[in-house]
């Protein structure tokens, strides 16, 4: 009976562990799924917290960080998104100006801080992907690369839809990204 009570706790600790460690990994599995397949192995996982800063879930072995902002202020019920680590303080400031309120009010603050050169810029080349929609079941894929500062004629692109191909949208500002035709 003496031994039965240590191994009875031993057994129940490391329940108990693997129990807390559940919800991280729903929480990991679900931030991955914006990732494209042969990106996921090496993707670290965070979390964000209140004030912008974040806790990381799983620590991976490239550049590439997924996250979770399904329900954040401006964002659809489902959301998550994967980038580079060197956008991280780029998708901070993002989220810090979407908890302004509705859509205006938000365009007006990226507007002041892309003006007043306060805007943080994201990594030029780098790879945004998106997997968002109503619910998990109801979701659409959108990718864009970032080129911060691009214009038509820096990379010799449209910076409109209207040929049908590859373009540029918000041109030269810090937003400036590439769109890919049927995203």
């Amino acid at each position: 009976m003496k031994q039965t009570l240590p191994i009875a706790l031993t057994l129940l600790a490391v329940s108990a562990g693997a129990f807390a460690q559940a919800p991280d990994q729903a929480a990991i599995d679900k931030a991955l799924l914006a990732a494209p397949g042969n990106l996921k192995a090496g993707a670290t996982v965070i979390k964000w917290k209140p004030d912008y800063t974040y806790d990381t879930l799983k620590k991976g072995t490239s550049t590439i960080v997924c996250y979770d902002k399904s329900g954040q202020p401006n964002q659809q019920p489902f959301m998550v998104e994967c980038t580079s680590m060197g956008n991280l303080p780029r998708a901070a400031q993002n989220m810090k100006l979407e908890a302004l309120g509705d859509k205006a009010t938000v365009q007006k603050a990226l507007d002041a801080a892309e003006k007043d050169g306060t805007r943080v810029k994201p990594e030029f080349g780098s790879v945004w992907y998106h997997l968002m929609g109503p619910d998990a079941e109801h979701t659409r894929t959108h990718m864009t690369i970032a080129v911060p500062g691009a214009t038509s004629q820096s990379l010799g692109l449209p910076d409109n839809n209207k040929s049908g191909g590859v373009w540029i949208m918000n041109a030269g500002t810090s937003t400036a990204h590439l769109m890919t035709p049927g995203e």
